[in-house]
């Protein structure tokens, strides 16, 4: 037997096997051998995000879409993820992929509000847009045009990269009775939503979520917010706090973002740059649908396995919250050109959808 025919036939035998699995969908693990198998460059990006590795939603929504931006590229370009605090502490993510350490990130708009005034705009907006009103600004109101343009200057283009749908008011170790159960109240609370709590009184504090349970449970906050049922849940904070509020009329339909690197999607071919593009909307529409799939699961399980109160905050306390809302956002567009501009964008968008809602959804849920 000629051995070295033998090697031969056997290589190509084992590349052909090879690429005829990658014509069926790969595995993300395998995309790359398979670019590797059909003589392909093959690119590696890094992900940072703000979240907890593998965390419920958040962090998993992270993965789907590096997974996903493996497969559409069929292994050309693969990205892995790295929790918060692994290679950047979680609130350095803008930062991060601003100087290419990494080449995205994951993370929530309304972090960056010092270094980018408008950015909680592109988050929410507290008394605004729903998830599925957000989208439609985005997407077909001229939402993505202005988000571009409000971080081209830090050298990367945003997207919205999922939505948790309308949030839960948050954890309170005490009851909120009156206006006056706000005042000297310290609660993790970001963005805007924290600017509110200041204005009525609060004392607002941003720390990581990974941190939120030790923060609520030794009494270095008194509250918090997260996200609601399905995250809250999995964090374990009705193990901390007695008291779930709802509505998070703070976060009534909170979109979540992804960070690319100007430089770095630049320099990818037509076709790896489109991939990147679409699998953030694809992966926009995953996560909402994972949440209003969850929530509910989890919210009965918070209420009948562990006994948590849950009620509404009272109608005073949301007519307070939503007069300073109004207090802080137009204070926020009359200090900056750009949050001037991408308000008055989104508070035409609501004029302009809030009649349809309410005799559509709204209407309708409130019947059903």
């Amino acid at each position: 037997m000629d051995r070295r025919k033998f090697v031969r036939n056997a290589g190509l035998a084992g590349a052909a096997g090879l690429l005829a699995a990658c014509g069926r969908q790969p595995a993300a693990g395998a995309a790359a051998d398979c670019a590797e198998a059909a003589g392909r460059e093959t690119i590696e990006w890094k992900m940072v995000t703000t979240w907890p590795r593998d965390f419920p939603g958040l962090g998993t929504g992270a993965n789907y879409l590096a997974r996903i931006i493996g497969e559409m590229s069929g292994g050309r370009l693969t990205v892995k993820v790295y929790g918060g605090g692994e290679l950047v502490p979680p609130f350095e993510v803008l930062d991060a992929v601003s100087r290419g350490v990494a080449e995205m990130g994951h993370g929530g708009a309304y972090y960056w509000k010092g270094v980018i005034p408008a950015s909680p705009f592109f988050s929410c907006v507290p008394f605004g847009l729903t998830g599925a009103e957000m989208n439609g600004w985005f997407y077909h109101g001229g939402g993505m045009e202005l988000y571009h343009e409000a971080y081209a200057g830090k050298g990367v283009i945003p997207y919205p990269i999922g939505n948790s749908g309308t949030q839960m008011g948050g954890w309170f170790n005490k009851e909120i009775n009156s206006v006056a159960d706000l005042q000297g109240l310290k609660m993790r609370i970001p963005g805007f939503g924290g600017e509110v709590l200041k204005k009525v009184g609060g004392t607002p504090v941003n720390i990581p979520g990974g941190e939120l349970f030790t923060a609520l449970q030794s009494g270095t906050i008194d509250a918090t917010e997260w996200v609601g049922p399905m995250n809250d849940l999995a964090f374990g904070l009705f193990r901390a706090a007695k008291h779930y509020y709802y509505p998070g009329w703070h976060e009534p339909g909170t979109a979540l973002e992804a960070l690319v690197n100007r430089e770095a999607y630049d320099a990818l071919p037509a076709d790896l740059q489109a991939i990147v593009t679409y699998a953030c909307q694809a992966a926009n529409t995953d996560m909402y649908a994972e949440f209003e799939a969850r929530n509910g699961e989890a919210l009965k399980t918070l209420v009948e396995e562990h006994g948590v109160d849950v009620r509404p905050f009272p109608d005073d306390v949301l007519a307070e919250l939503k007069r300073a809302s109004r207090e802080v956002i137009e204070e926020l567009a009359a200090e900056d050109d750009t949050a001037a501009r991408v308000w008055a964008s989104l508070s035409a968008y609501i004029e302009r959808v809030k009649a349809s809602t309410a005799i559509g959804s709204q209407y309708f849920v409130n019947r059903r």
